[in-house]
């Protein structure tokens, strides 16, 4: 059990700052998510607390002890690396049992049996135990990584982008083992990943990270529902949120919003209308998520927009239609009983009451609809 911290830690790799000025506190037993896309320093991250990297500056302390000068072996933490990182000449059960039988953690055969039989249960490769690496498939090699890091109980766990060589089936499965695996230890768990829908599932909190900076701490609502930025929102759902330019206007007396080179104009909820008419720039951005967009392909209205489909993607069981809407690129998700013809004519309309409202310049968050319940 331990409490991780990084105090202004900066990590430099010549020109290239992977980590900038990071400050995280990450609690007891926590499972924690460190998410962004390729280069965000998320890796780095996770090998500066492990100890594998050294940062330039700041101070790194695993339960409450300073560990900057500590080497890994001796920071009581386990690591599951992307790129296996197996012993290439030991067979699966002893790469998996290779920790218990190190001078500083080692037990005797009777227990590192047990241990071992219970975790190769649980990843589902009893049947590998003889096999070298060279004879496993990747999917079968990620599982004999986990195997090794969670066969032991250490302070913390370390996990780089553990399943992203599995199957999406055991990808599921093991989502949730690992959430209960990590609630029976008692372990803090720092885990990485690029994938937002392994974030939302198994993380307490999330740190989206980019450029080294964390751009926002937060909950899995928090960072759906209230992203702090343009940048934050992209990142989580699918299809990605809809994002054009919109421009305020005032008729009688009603604050309404002129986009997407439509005559239609757009009506935000009367709470979030009230922040807006404060607001101290004229430009912003709206946000729409693909499920907040209605659809039909005959004219309901005076109040719909006018577009033509641009793209028709079914995947399982929904459909992601992008309609073009005077060069914007508006993605719905729809039911998977729906088609179209590429150029067919459309018309859409947002469900405004789940609008978000973005500063022009800045891209941060300025409000949304009963934004107090989501905070």
């Amino acid at each position: 059990m331990a409490e991780i911290e990084l105090a202004d830690v900066t990590k430099s790799y010549k020109n290239k700052v992977a980590i900038d000025s990071l400050n995280l506190h990450i609690k007891d037993n926590e499972f924690f998510v460190l998410f962004g896309p390729a280069g965000a320093g998320k890796t780095t991250t996770l090998k500066t607390i492990a100890g594998i990297e050294f940062p330039q500056k700041g101070l790194v302390k695993i339960g409450g002890e300073i560990v900057n000068l500590i080497e890994p072996m001796h920071r009581n933490v386990s690591m599951v690396f992307e790129n296996y990182a197996l012993y290439p000449h030991m067979s699966v059960y002893d790469n998996i049992a290779f920790p218990l039988r190190s001078k500083l953690h080692r037990k005797d055969e009777a227990y590192i049996k047990q241990a071992v039989e219970n975790v190769v249960n649980m990843l589902h490769i009893d049947g590998l135990y003889e096999r070298k690496p060279s004879q496993l498939s990747n999917g079968q090699r990620q599982r004999v990584a986990i195997g090794r890091c969670l066969v032991r109980e250490p302070a913390v766990f370390l996990m780089d982008e553990p399943l992203a060589h599995l199957d999406a089936k055991l990808r599921h499965f093991m989502r949730s083992e690992l959430k209960e695996m990590q609630s029976a230890f008692n372990t803090t768990t720092i885990y990485v990943t690029h994938d937002f829908m392994e974030a939302m599932s198994l993380a307490d909190r999330i740190a989206v990270l980019n450029n080294g900076k964390i751009e926002q701490l937060g909950n899995s609502l928090q960072m759906y529902y209230t992203p702090q930025n343009e940048f934050v929102a992209r990142l989580f759902g699918e299809p990605e949120m809809n994002l054009f330019p919109a421009e305020m206007v005032t008729e009688a007396g009603t604050l309404k919003l002129r986009a997407l080179g439509q005559e239609v104009l757009l009506l935000p909820e009367p709470d979030a209308a009230d922040v807006l008419k404060n607001h101290s720039s004229a430009n912003m951005d709206i946000g729409v998520r693909g499920l907040d967009v209605s659809f039909s392909f005959t004219p309901v209205d005076k109040n719909w927009i006018s577009g033509s489909v641009y793209a028709f993607e079914p995947i399982g069981n929904k459909v992601i239609i992008t309609v073009d809407v005077n060069g914007a690129r508006i993605r719905i998700a729809t039911l998977n009983n729906i088609t179209a013809d590429l150029d067919q004519a459309v018309f859409i309309k947002f469900n405004m009451k789940n609008a978000l409202y973005f500063n022009g310049e800045t891209k941060e968050l300025i409000t949304r609809s009963d934004i107090q319940r989501y905070m």
